[in-house]
């Protein structure tokens, strides 16, 4: 059940943009082979277009989901060059202490638990019996980037993360929705944002660093307003390293603000990484 490691190592690589120090006057296109091209061109910086810019921050932040817990079951479609798979993952979390997987194959067979904390990451292999434990510290090293777990809470439940006040370069795309770009220690990020709604449409982070060469395209869509704020029901990923990984995340259930327990029980027999 590689889909497993694929969709952790996905949550780590999702958030590895930080919010931008500085933002700058750029004319420099993304032009990264994607399935969701995007095409930003030079503005810029004006007194209007940065009160335009301090306005839109303000409205997407508004939109942001105020939560204690999140409970969820979503299905996740993977593809990449070698394979393909399916599975169905059960996801719970406690706003700034733990986030918790359950993943399930196509016979509904549970073959993996995660639980995610602020300093460490445990992944139990339910099939092989055996648990392994790693630090955050850990990642960070084995990734070169800085994990934060309020950024990776934040976005499972869909809230904006690397989106940052001093933004100040922005355009409007032939659709009317608006486009920022922000330049961050790791990435460089193009961010599409609805103009009715203010909703997070398009995320695209492209590496700085062109020797690690990495990309991550993130659509958000199939918005739900049922629970009385907008959540993000279907999620398109493709992350492009040296091979492309494509991964649909559809959310069957969800639900904020509930009850909810980490069942992760390791018997003795389980051999420990």
């Amino acid at each position: 059940m590689k889909i497993a490691t694929v969709f952790i190592s996905l949550i780590i690589i999702m958030f590895a943009c930080r919010p931008a120090k500085k933002v700058q006057k750029t004319s420099a296109i993304i032009s990264k082979a994607d399935t969701t091209q995007v095409v930003v061109a030079e503005t810029d910086k004006t007194a209007d277009s940065a009160m335009l810019i301090k306005e839109i921050y303000n409205k997407v932040i508004k939109n942001k989901i105020n939560f204690t817990t999140f409970n969820a079951k979503v299905r996740i479609d993977y593809k990449s060059e070698e394979e393909s798979n399916d599975a169905t993952a059960y996801i719970r979390l406690k706003k700034d202490s733990a986030i918790w997987f359950s993943l399930r194959g196509p016979l509904g067979i549970e073959g993996f638990r995660v639980l995610i904390t602020k300093d460490s990451v445990k992944v139990i292999n339910l099939l092989k019996k055996n648990i392994q434990s790693r630090s955050i510290v850990f990642l960070q090293k084995f990734t070169g980037i800085p994990l934060d777990f309020p950024a990776l809470q934040d976005l499972i439940v869909g809230n904006p993360v690397f989106i940052d006040s001093n933004v100040h370069s922005y355009k409007t795309d032939s659709t009317n929705n608006l486009q920022v770009i922000m330049q961050g220690t790791f990435f460089n990020h193009l961010i599409t944002i609805d103009n009715k709604d203010y909703n997070i449409l398009h995320s695209q982070l492209t590496d700085i660093n062109s020797v690690t060469n990495r990309t991550c395209n993130i659509a958000y869509s199939s918005y739900d307003r049922s629970s009385g704020v907008p959540f993000s029901t279907q999620r398109k990923i493709s992350v492009i390293n040296v091979s492309k990984i494509d991964i649909n995340l559809d959310f069957k259930q969800f639900d904020f603000n509930q009850p909810v327990t980490f069942p992760f029980k390791v018997t003795s027999d389980y051999k420990r990484f």
